[in-house]
């Protein structure tokens, strides 16, 4: 088989390639321009952070309530059901602990009201049936849960949920919140423009720190807080328990519902340079095309790549140009296309390889994408 070596590459290999360097700059320029997604961080509660129930005005219970942590009131100072209601913390009725608490709480509000929108939820809309990775959630009204609400951490144990909800919080009777991959309870916070409601038999997850009041009927329980700036809190045969997290939690940031490729540092900066130099150094650079099309697509893609090397090193070694008497081959390197060496063509007085280099048996020649003639295997 006689191999057809011209010094120009085909037309067509050239056209192929111009498209690949053309789709790869238009993916890297959309992608630079996409926006940034909004970040959920976890809430800073600061003193409220001790307490499984505070209440503005008052904090009434009914049956048998087991809170675990603190539990406290003010500016008002009612408490009432405790007994029958069991806390295992301290209670704190209109103290200055209460009073500090409240403050942080109003900070940990605005600070959760702030965060910018990852996604805009229906509203009204209900929850139910949802699968919610880490995010910044937002209902302009009321929201309702009925059924159950799963939040996905995606084996990242510092996912974070904010809900930001503009008035009411609904639960249906035996609704629940199911955390999953590694979702931890303290870094759900869902920050409620007026009250929340939590329906009978409701298992609910995250602290909620409400404008308004908090009521949770018949053996609704929450893994998390019931936080409420102005009103009450209302408890009836609850339990409420202060979340647990892995020590390693730190409440870190997580990216938002709609996943973006990052671009590393290595393509930051180099994809106009590379992509664009590369397109028109190659195309319009006369004995450029192959080094200019590739190396540039490669490298300002690729920091560092083999590829470039390889793809560059085999389409120049395979197409000679003019080979004359090689006087412009050097060091071939890997140098493989030869096709038959008994008959080279165009490549003249072919003598004893004076000016390849160490030619010989050609065993370092192999970048070409087919064997020699001689059934020895190609180096790639």
């Amino acid at each position: 088989m006689t191999l057809n070596i011209s010094g120009a590459l085909n037309w067509r290999a050239i056209s192929t390639w111009v498209a690949t360097v053309v789709f790869i700059v238009a993916a890297a320029i959309t992608t630079s321009l996409l926006p940034a997604h909004a970040i959920a961080t976890a809430v800073p509660l600061g003193t409220a952070s001790s307490f499984a129930v505070l209440g503005g005005q008052s904090v009434t219970n009914t049956g048998p309530s087991a809170i675990t942590g603190d539990l406290g009131v003010r500016p008002g100072s009612s408490i009432t059901g405790f007994p029958p209601g069991l806390v295992s913390g301290a209670i704190h009725q209109a103290d200055a602990v209460a009073l500090q608490a409240q403050t942080d709480l109003t900070t940990a509000y605005n600070n959760a009201a702030s965060q910018a929108t990852n996604v805009t939820l229906t509203s009204p809309g209900d929850l139910g049936g949802l699968t919610l990775v880490p995010g910044v959630y937002t209902a302009s009204s009321s929201i309702d849960l009925t059924g159950t609400l799963t939040l996905d951490a995606q084996g990242n144990p510092n996912a974070v949920w904010v809900f930001q909800v503009g008035s009411t919080l609904t639960t249906a009777s035996a609704s629940r919140v199911l955390l999953i991959n590694g979702a931890a309870p303290c870094n759900v916070y869902w920050q409620i423009g007026s009250s929340a409601t939590l329906g009978t038999n409701t298992t609910f997850v995250g602290n909620i720190l409400a404008l308004t009041s908090i009521g949770l009927k018949t053996s609704a329980s929450i893994d998390g807080r019931a936080l409420a700036r102005n009103g009450s809190v209302t408890l009836d045969t609850n339990r409420i328990t202060l979340p647990s997290c892995p020590a390693t939690t730190t409440g870190g940031t997580t990216v938002g519902t709609t996943t973006v490729g990052t671009t590393t540092a290595g393509t930051t900066g180099s994809t106009t340079g590379g992509l664009l130099g590369g397109v028109l150094g190659g195309v319009l650079t006369t004995g450029g095309t192959t080094s200019g099309l590739l190396g540039g697509a490669v490298a300002g893609n690729t920091t560092g790549s083999t590829t470039a090397g390889g793809i560059t090193g085999a389409t120049t070694g395979g197409n000679h140009g003019e080979h004359g008497d090689h006087g412009d081959h050097g060091d071939h390197g890997e140098h493989g296309e030869h096709g038959e060496h008994g008959d080279h063509g165009e490549h003249g007085e072919h003598g004893d390889h004076d000016d390849h280099g160490e030619h010989g048996d050609h065993g370092e020649h192999g970048c070409s994408p087919c064997d020699d003639k001689w059934g020895e295997p190609m180096n790639s």
